[in-house]
């Protein structure tokens, strides 16, 4: 073997780099179709489940208070809106309140599985992988003494941000379950504000949106982890089809570089994507 030939050291630089960048994709999806309830064997759920009965009575305390301010702010003349209607909505404000307090988990839980079994289907086949073209391996694996040191350092530098943009992928998913983990809670104190009036139940309205830009916030994720692999595994744009082969290979490694981090910060800005996209 020609021991100034760099070509299969590039070669398995940047396929190790793909390989970690694979890897740490499927964990990510993996991740994704995770409730919070079973996230590391369900012991940061444990915590919750343990926290919750305080939040609920606390909530359930609310529902008083926020009816009687609703009422108060409403009620012009009492002895007018004494009338039945106006009971009944109240009552049923009330009613739906104490519903959502006590029941805020097993709400969350099907939004939950909801979301989890939608990614699930978005990633069930091999779309998912990147791996480098045969045409670009040959190319790489030809390159003279010359092209191919200076392909050495930059597939480096490559491999390097690949790596950290894995790391970065992990980084967002686990921050998400740790907000999920943290908004559960407090579900059961925005949903007492529904038994006041429309000014004191746009609590729970804000706190309904933001929850579920959160959870859906996987499916965007798994979206755009998609499309930017898909991206990348493209090949080069026509316009190269006349460059020399080093040349093509140089425009090859920086979209590898350019697609990995266009995909971090996808993935990065999914839960304000959600929620443009939403309106919530």
């Amino acid at each position: 073997m020609d021991i100034f030939n760099l070509g299969e050291h590039i070669l398995n630089l940047i396929e190790m780099a793909l390989a970690f960048w694979n890897d740490k994709v499927g964990m990510v999806f993996d991740l994704l179709k995770q409730s919070p309830t079973t996230f590391k064997g369900g012991g940061p759920w444990a915590i919750v489940e343990q926290v919750e009965p305080i939040f609920v009575g606390v909530g359930s305390s609310l529902v008083v208070l926020f009816f009687v301010i609703g009422f108060c702010s409403e009620s012009v003349d009492v002895r007018e809106d004494m009338r039945f209607e106006v009971i009944l909505r109240m009552l049923m404000r009330v009613g739906i309140a104490e519903w959502l307090v006590a029941n805020n988990i097993t709400i969350m839980k099907a939004f939950f599985l909801s979301a989890g079994n939608l990614v699930g289907l978005l990633t069930k086949n091999d779309a998912t992988k990147i791996t480098i073209s045969r045409e670009q391996a040959d190319i790489i694996k030809d390159l003279g003494f010359g092209p191919s040191l200076i392909m050495l350092i930059l597939s480096i530098v490559i491999a390097l941000v690949i790596i950290i943009c894995g790391f970065m992928l992990l980084y967002t998913v686990y921050f998400r379950f740790l907000k999920l983990l943290v908004v559960v809670p407090i579900g059961a104190i925005a949903f007492s504000t529904v038994s006041g009036n429309r000014t004191v139940s746009h609590t729970a309205v804000t706190y309904a949106k933001n929850f579920l830009s959160i959870v859906f916030e996987a499916v965007t994720i798994a979206l755009a982890i998609l499309m930017c692999n898909a991206f990348i595994s493209a090949g080069l744009p026509s316009f190269t089809s006349e460059y020399a082969d080093w040349t093509k290979v140089l425009i090859y490694l920086c979209e590898l570089t350019f697609g990995t981090a266009m995909t971090v910060g996808m993935v990065k800005g999914a839960q304000n994507l959600t929620s443009k996209t939403l309106g919530l």
